[in-house]
């Protein structure tokens, strides 16, 4: 199986992109794999430090690997907006494929320096290394439309640091839209024209297909989705459970766990090919 930076290179190089979406327990990683496995794509599985607190590192991890090894889905482990190093090294030594590390609130040159070191820090075992610049809102933020990644700014960040690959803020933000955001193409076709390294869309719960698709022929090779997943799961468990006197969670679990499965079936055939794959 390739490694993640070999295969988002793949990706960029086709003008296609991957799914990557967290998961939260057993039940959501099922969901997520059923829905791989049955459509045949690869798939990354992320955790945030909150998702790894709740699960335990060696468990999350153990639980992601053998989630995908039991599916038969080829897919990789990531770890999701670490806001410091000490997470990031602890995710490489346990083995990740993956991780972020999101200093983008800081200013460029901080920014800048904690990337450097994040990539160093991956160097003894090869694991894909993402960063963001520029501002794309966190839940309880407001969006800004002064934090939209500069593309020369994107050019220097990825000379100056190293980095396999880039998040940037072209119009979306991470939870719920209350109308489905206005991406800037314009500005992403600008920052592919300027880098070389693949380029990732945070925020893609709520973003129709045309939109991704349009994202996607101009250079993003990763599509991040969290709130949808979670979303699902919640919404299944209480529809379930107003539905039902009983206390058997094996029977409760399952009608949310397809939600999940539905889902993540939709996003994964927004960015299927004619070929039928990512």
């Amino acid at each position: 199986m390739p490694s993640l930076k070999e295969k988002l290179l793949e990706m960029r190089d086709r003008r296609s992109a991957l799914l990557a979406t967290n998961f939260y327990n057993a039940e959501t990683l099922r969901g997520v794999l059923e829905a791989a496995s049955d459509l045949g794509q690869p798939i990354i599985l992320q955790m945030t430090r909150s998702s790894i607190d709740y699960l335990g590192l060696p468990v999350a991890l153990a639980m992601g690997r053998a989630g995908l090894r039991h599916h038969g889905v080829e897919g990789w482990i990531h770890l999701d907006h670490a806001l410091g190093l000490d997470l990031v090294a602890d995710c490489i030594d346990a083995g990740f494929d993956s991780v972020m590390i999101d200093a983008s609130e800081q200013d460029l040159d901080r920014n800048i320096e904690a990337t450097r070191r994040a990539v160093a820090l991956a160097r003894a075992t090869g694991a894909n290394v993402e960063a963001e610049l520029g501002f794309v809102a966190k839940l309880g933020q407001e969006a800004d439309p002064a934090g939209l990644t500069d593309p020369v700014q994107a050019a220097r960040f990825v000379e100056a640091t190293g980095v396999d690959a880039l998040a940037v803020s072209i119009g979306t933000a991470h939870g719920f839209y209350k109308a489905e955001p206005r991406l800037d193409l314009e500005r992403l076709e600008a920052i592919r024209r300027l880098t070389s390294v693949p380029l990732v869309l945070h925020g893609g719960s709520g973003v129709g297909e045309a939109s991704i698709r349009a994202v996607v022929a101009r250079g993003i090779c990763k599509v991040n989705v969290a709130t949808e997943t979670k979303d699902a799961f919640v919404r299944g468990i209480k529809r379930e459970l107003l539905a039902s006197s009983g206390i058997d969670i094996r029977a409760i679990f399952p009608p949310a766990i397809r939600d999940v499965k539905e889902l993540i079936a939709q996003k994964l055939r927004m960015l299927m090919t004619e070929g039928g794959h990512a």
